[in-house]
């Protein structure tokens, strides 16, 4: 009978190792000489962790990769409100002055600052007879979003955005259908169109429909967050 004895055993062991390493390095010198392999290849290989190694070479089951997380919709209709009409008598230069001259009186808070000097040029210039259809969206999510992602959300509606002039023709035509509850609603514009104010920070206009039947044009700051209690006009062309 034939005994195998440790020593003998771990010898075998040491000796087949020693004939795989050298069958290695015949096989990496081959690769070098023939260019499927580069020395500083061979030198970034050695200077790796074994950690490294084993995440790139190992036998370690990789994770399965997982399906991208379903977008959170953070808007939502708040309310149709139709299509509103560009007056045949609307002239872009005057028209925030004429508003003014109108309506003040209806509202029970104004903004001064809610000019044709400050706010001349919204991305959409109304003209006489333009007609868009104008909906209101409320925010759906617990805490507070930005400007940007309002305007992100808007840009899927293909709105565009008329500015205080249009925020203005709503009240006119449709501010019996603004809801009292959530009724503070902004119109959006670029902020280099919109105007600055004394401290440096871009303003909002919008109209509150107040629970008691009173109104507001109202200024707020495009730099600030805003949470459910502020709602926005989308307005979108109709041909």
């Amino acid at each position: 009978m034939f005994i195998v004895t440790k020593g003998q055993t771990m010898k075998t062991i040491i000796d087949a190792d020693a004939v795989k390493l050298a069958g290695l390095q015949i096989d990496t010198l081959q690769k070098v000489r023939s260019g499927q392999m580069t020395l500083d290849q061979w030198e970034r290989f050695n200077n790796l962790t074994f950690d490294a190694r084993e995440a790139r070479f190992g036998d370690t089951k990789k994770p399965e990769p997982t399906a991208p997380a379903e977008p959170i919709e953070k808007f939502a209709l708040l309310v149709d409100l139709g299509i509103i009409t560009v007056p045949d008598d609307y002239d872009h230069a005057t028209a925030l002055e004429k508003f003014s001259k109108q309506n003040r009186k209806k509202f029970y808070y104004y903004d001064d600052a809610i000019t044709d000097a400050n706010f001349p040029n919204p991305s959409r210039i109304l003209k006489p007879g333009d007609k868009l259809r104008a909906r209101a969206f409320k925010q759906v999510v617990c805490g507070s979003t930005t400007s940007k992602e309002r305007m992100a959300f808007l840009a899927t509606q293909n709105a565009v955005y008329v500015g205080a002039q249009g925020a203005s023709l709503v009240f006119e035509q449709k501010r019996d259908q603004l809801p009292k509850e959530g009724g503070r609603c902004a119109s959006f514009d670029e902020p280099d169109r919109l105007w600055k104010d004394v401290g440096g920070y871009r303003r909002v206009p919008g109209v509150c429909a107040l629970p008691g039947g009173d109104f507001e044009f109202f200024l707020d700051e495009f730099e600030s967050y805003w949470s459910v209690d502020f709602a926005f006009f989308g307005f979108t062309e109709v041909k």
